[in-house]
């Protein structure tokens, strides 16, 4: 009789796309999975090495690349973007094409998918209604992996995600500049996530989200973009930024910032905490401001 134990390793993970989130992922997933990481960029292999993962170069934008990912893993997380241009999400779709049967996928999307809300308080129920090119990407790429979880048996979690801000993900250089911001008549309610949070979000998802669900991934804040600002000013001693109406801003800023100034939604995330039993670390902005010299 063969008494000898037969070895069994660590199950696979494929991480596609890992900056600053998927590098927060790392720590919380390397001592269960054996992490492979997608990556364009041959200079980023000795940094994920070192973080504990094993790099893979391929590129989603190009399809003949992904092939040898094919049942690389049955565990998923989809942290990559869209491409810049388009309806729809090109690097999705190749992905999709190759993606194993029966496997768990986490997609990291976007709470813009929302469009405009008019400062509606809502829950994962409410109909996508997307009013630019980004975020109609988002939405295709969340109907992509629908389609391909269901045809192929697989768990499927929706991400919906805000503002990632961190201790250096903050808009100090913004204020520096005095760029100006709406005028409490016209501003908006914006949504945030700390990035450790949304780090640990995704990973509680791999295991406690229910099939084809959306949760939306933000925190507990509830206050609009100037006031954001205007905490931030404070914790740093640096000037509140001016204010200004829609109709005089748009002439100084950016039209990706003013597409983000046009549109105001307050997101409950109550199947983050009753759903995936999440405790946030940083409930609030405030609570991080308030760890900050």
């Amino acid at each position: 009789m063969n008494n000898k134990v037969k070895k069994i390793g660590k199950p696979r993970l494929l991480m596609l796309g890992c900056g600053d989130v998927g590098m927060r992922m790392l720590p919380l997933v390397r001592e269960r999975f054996r992490v492979i990481v997608v990556t364009s960029k041959p200079e980023r292999c000795e940094e994920l090495r070192a973080a504990g993962a094993i790099p893979i170069v391929a590129d989603l934008d190009q399809p003949a690349s992904l092939g040898r990912l094919a049942r690389l893993a049955h565990t998923i997380v989809h942290l990559a973007p869209p491409q810049s241009v388009g309806e729809k999400d090109r690097r999705t779709r190749n992905l999709a094409a190759i993606l194993p049967d029966r496997a768990t996928l986490v997609y990291i999307s976007t709470t813009g998918v929302y469009g405009d809300c008019g400062g509606a308080s809502f829950d994962e129920t409410r109909a996508t209604r997307p009013t630019n090119a980004r975020a109609q990407r988002r939405v295709d790429a969340e109907s992509v992996l629908r389609a391909w979880a269901r045809r192929s048996g697989s768990r499927l979690a929706i991400l919906r995600v805000p503002g990632i801000y961190a201790k250096d993900r903050l808009p100090l250089e913004r204020l520096q500049k005095g760029t100006p911001a709406l005028s409490a008549k016209d501003d908006v309610y914006t949504n945030h996530i700390h990035a450790d949070d949304l780090a640990m979000i995704a990973v509680t998802a791999i295991d406690r989200a229910r099939p084809l669900r959306v949760y939306h991934a933000v925190d507990n804040s509830e206050m609009k973009m100037g006031e954001y600002f205007d905490a931030v000013a404070r914790t740093f001693n640096l000037p509140s930024p001016p204010r200004l109406p829609r109709s005089e801003l748009q002439q100084q800023v950016s039209p990706m910032m003013l597409s983000f100034m046009s549109e105001s939604r307050r997101l409950r995330n109550d199947r983050l905490h009753h759903e995936l039993g999440v405790r946030l670390r940083y409930p609030t902005v405030e609570a991080l401001l308030k760890t900050l010299p």
